[in-house]
């Protein structure tokens, strides 16, 4: 039976724009999920970094599996695992089940997203056909990252932050259904056994997860405490086991001659930072917003909308001024922009107006993080050989996520022990809340600050057609 390629793309955006989606609609519906389920500020943060931790720690290993199991096979258990995760998520009671249930739909993306685009490169020939559809990929994902902050709020308040939850369980099941159909099997011929790196996933996931939880208990306990000196060594432990199996191992996750290239190597650190700067950016304001500013979920997410927009616009601009002017150049500005943004952010107080303070930094933000980001993902494909374009897209991916985790552990733990020092001198809660969002979103400008070093010391690109489409498309 023939199999229209262009009815594979559309199975294939669609997931992808959902697993974009869930990352945003989730921050919406925080400050209710903290209420019903007792969250603290410190642990609040574990329902975004659990699934981008995650996510990120085994995209690689997702990629690597779908070549070799079956690209449409890990699709679909992909899609199984996040429809099944966002069930569990919706009907959660305490906030244990909920963290898991994230965590494990984190790992559901990890197989569904490398795979859904190993499928569509496969599905397209090499040229303007692919080039297209990558673009509609791309395009689709940024969407839906601006949509889920209006669908979340949409949800939230018409029916409950389980519902930013139970939305993915009918679109998954449809996907599933159809997919058999519609996406023929795939995968890499090989004569050699059909092995993957496991082990160097679980222990990269697991050092960063030690890292970051050490970096949030030291709020409470102090740094010199037994649990927090016990849990970032055992992150040291397992992050160099983790460089020593990559060094040894016949299939490494990470292929660290990859790391040779300067424009990889600093397009990964760029967008962890990125990752750390919008995560905790991100997360800090929904949380003002709503809990001192007094808005509603759907509130919140119509103020988010412009950011989204200036960012959609961006990723076009900076895609072109690229092409002209290469990487370097834009990633240094959008540096520059990102951080005016957060500084604008970081002076706005209770009271407010939105179109004089808080509208232009969240405009500036979006533009600014978009060029940083699409400069640096440019930069990740265009100075490695083509046939390793796709291994460098899915490290600079793995770092925005894994980065971002980090970047927001540290950001919130800074924030949340900020409010506390003010609480106990003696400050209102409410203005202790405020202070805390005005150190969180500076402590985060100083994150995107240091992308202006990393523009510097980067390589000036200029990429072809080619490179610029699989960018866009990761």
């Amino acid at each position: 039976m023939r199999r229209s390629p262009w009815a594979t793309l559309v199975v294939l955006a669609l997931a992808q724009f959902m697993v974009v989606l869930d990352v945003t609609i989730v921050n919406v519906a925080l400050p209710d999920i903290q209420t019903d389920l007792a969250f603290t500020p410190d642990n609040l943060q574990w329902v975004i970094s659990a699934y981008t931790l995650v996510f990120g720690g085994f995209l690689l290993l997702g990629g690597r599996a779908a070549d070799l199991l079956g690209r449409r096979r890990l699709f679909v258990v992909g899609l199984g695992l996040f429809a099944v995760t966002s069930l569990i998520g919706g009907l959660a009671q305490n906030q244990e089940v909920l963290i898991a249930a994230r965590a494990v739909q984190g790992l559901g993306g990890a197989l569904l997203s490398p795979a859904a685009l190993s499928i569509l490169t496969v599905t397209f020939a090499h040229g303007r056909e692919r080039n297209i559809a990558l673009g509609i990929w791309g395009g689709l994902a940024g969407l839906g990252g601006t949509l889920g902050v209006i669908a979340g709020g949409v949800l939230v308040d018409a029916a409950g932050w389980e519902w930013v939850f139970f939305v993915n369980v009918p679109i998954a099941a449809a996907l599933i259904a159809v997919a058999p159909a519609i996406i023929r099997e795939s995968r890499v011929e090989t004569s050699g056994p059909r092995t993957f790196d496991a082990a160097g996933a679980v222990l990269a996931t697991g050092g960063v997860l030690a890292l970051i939880y050490g970096v949030i208990r030291a709020e409470p306990l102090g740094w010199g405490a037994g649990e927090v000196i016990g849990s970032l060594a055992a992150a040291v432990v397992l992050l160099v086991a983790f460089v020593v199996v990559e060094r040894r191992s016949a299939a490494p996750l990470v292929p660290m001659r990859l790391f040779r290239s300067r424009g990889l190597s600093t397009a990964t650190a760029a967008l962890a930072l990125n990752g750390a700067a919008f995560l905790a950016m991100f997360f800090l304001t929904a949380i003002f917003l709503q809990q001192v500013r007094g808005l509603s979920a759907l509130e919140t997410g119509l103020q988010f909308l412009p950011m989204g927009v200036a960012a959609i616009v961006a990723a076009v601009g900076a895609s072109q001024l690229v092409a002209r002017v290469g990487t370097r150049p834009v990633m240094f500005v959008g540096a520059i922009v990102s951080v005016l943004g957060l500084w604008l952010l970081s002076q706005v107080d209770a009271g407010g107006n939105y179109v004089t303070d808080l509208l232009p930094g969240f405009i500036l933000f979006g533009v600014g993080i978009m060029g940083v980001g699409t400069a640096a993902q440019i930069a990740a494909v265009a100075d490695v050989r083509h046939d390793e374009a796709g291994a460098a897209s899915g490290v600079v991916s793995s770092g925005y996520q894994v980065g971002g985790a980090l970047g927001l552990a540290i950001i919130t733990t800074l924030s949340t022990s900020h409010v506390n020092d003010l609480v106990t001198s003696g400050s209102a809660p409410a203005q202790a809340l405020v202070e805390g969002f005005h150190r969180g979103l500076l402590v985060a400008a100083v994150f995107a600050g240091v992308n202006l070093v990393i523009a510097l010391a980067s390589p000036q690109l200029t990429p072809d057609a080619e490179q610029l489409a699989e960018a866009v498309a990761v």
